[in-house]
């Protein structure tokens, strides 16, 4: 069965996108044919890896048509494709608004997709029926939260709210999934420190057990904007580092092993770090 993850925050420039094809570049690697889909009217999973091979069509012909039929390009990750975003002007925020089954397009869609064993979905930064497509898709839900004061309230005050507003889509066959907050960005101050404590010890009870704080932490460190600008995956960026911070390859490793335990990482990747 096909595993679906949507990486969502209703606060932008939280790091999804990065997050999102850096995932998907490990588990590529680690051998499962795995599909990001850009659910992000400004496209930039789409240009993050190079393309192979581009669809006719992209995210607005699986949105409004439910079919992933001429969607799927392929980029030059082996296993590793991509439903790229195609709606610059933003029309299918409407189309979604004003469609009665619109919200539950992917997710119907997904059902009948084959082939993959994870979908990565990545989504809009702002609260909107874009990115209800996108949570709503979901088995599972990531949010990285860098840790800092406004993030971390944004993300109780905001998360929260987009998953009581979607609650009743449960009733549609369209239940929200577990979340998971993912502390991204994490430097040595005491401040970040105190923050990243404060959503461990709060976020769970708040939320009466529908979200959990991981315990892998993404440094704040700049091979990920290195290897952004390389359009390659992290891990094979850096594959060791001095200093007590973990290389990426350790780091993503770890997420994996923590957010999907029962996928199995080839022991040549493992056993690198």
């Amino acid at each position: 069965m096909t595993l679906k993850i949507t990486i969502t925050s209703t606060k932008g420039g939280v790091g999804k996108t990065t997050l999102t094809a850096n995932l998907g570049g490990l588990l590529a690697d680690a051998g499962n044919r795995v599909l990001l889909v850009d659910a992000d009217i400004q496209p930039t999973l789409s240009s993050y890896y190079p393309l192979e091979f581009q669809a006719p069509d992209g995210l607005h012909r699986l949105v409004t048509g439910g079919l992933f039929d001429g969607t799927i390009s392929g980029t030059v990750i082996p296993n590793l494709d991509i439903v790229v975003s195609d709606d610059p002007e933003g029309s299918l925020e409407n189309w979604v608004l004003h469609t009665p089954d619109g919200r539950v397009r992917m997710k119907q869609a997904l059902k009948n997709l084959s082939g993959y064993d994870v979908v990565l979905i990545d989504t809009q930064g702002a609260v909107g029926p874009l990115q209800d497509v996108g949570v709503l898709a979901a088995d599972l839900l990531v949010s990285p939260i860098p840790p800092e004061i406004l993030s971390a309230r944004e993300f109780a005050r905001g998360t929260l709210a987009m998953l009581d507003r979607l609650e009743p889509m449960k009733y549609l066959g369209a239940p929200v999934g577990h979340l998971y907050g993912l502390i991204y960005r994490m430097d040595h101050t005491v401040d970040a420190r105190r923050v990243a404590d404060g959503l461990r010890k709060a976020t769970f009870a708040e939320s009466h057990g529908t979200i959990s704080i991981l315990d892998t932490v993404i440094p704040a460190t700049v091979a990920y904007r290195e290897a952004a600008t390389g359009q390659v995956p992290v891990h094979r960026w850096e594959k060791q580092r001095r200093g007590p911070t973990p290389c990426a390859r350790e780091t993503m490793v770890a997420l994996v092993q923590e957010l999907l335990p029962h996928v199995d990482l080839p022991a040549d990747l493992v056993g690198e770090i």
